[in-house]
């Protein structure tokens, strides 16, 4: 594999990883924070931009896992894949739990 495969098998991970909350919450009928909020990332979005903004992440997260060649058999690749998923679910997780109100 090229080195730019490792990239897209990491952001592949990430983006699939964003896809999640933002589905869930936007599924759900909440709102919750995206880049288009003001502020961008911490004010709250409605539920159809997060739908709109998770499903745009999925689309990116497939077409970066295919590139990335992931389902390969090759077991780095699917190492950078699951560390992209594991660096922003951790990061995310500690941006997000300022949102609520302790």
């Amino acid at each position: 594999m090229n080195w730019y495969q490792y990239i897209a098998c990491f952001f592949a991970g990430t983006f699939l990883a964003n896809f999640v909350p933002h589905f869930v919450q936007g599924i759900s009928g909440d709102r919750f924070p995206t880049p288009f909020a003001q502020p961008p990332g911490k004010g709250l979005s409605s539920p159809t931009v997060n739908v709109v903004w998770a499903l745009f992440n999925l689309v990116i997260g497939y077409v970066l896992f295919q590139v990335g060649k992931v389902s390969s058999g090759n077991d780095l690749a699917l190492a950078v894949f699951f560390l992209g998923i594991v660096v922003l679910s951790t990061a995310s997780s500690r941006v997000f739990a300022k949102k609520q109100p302790k």
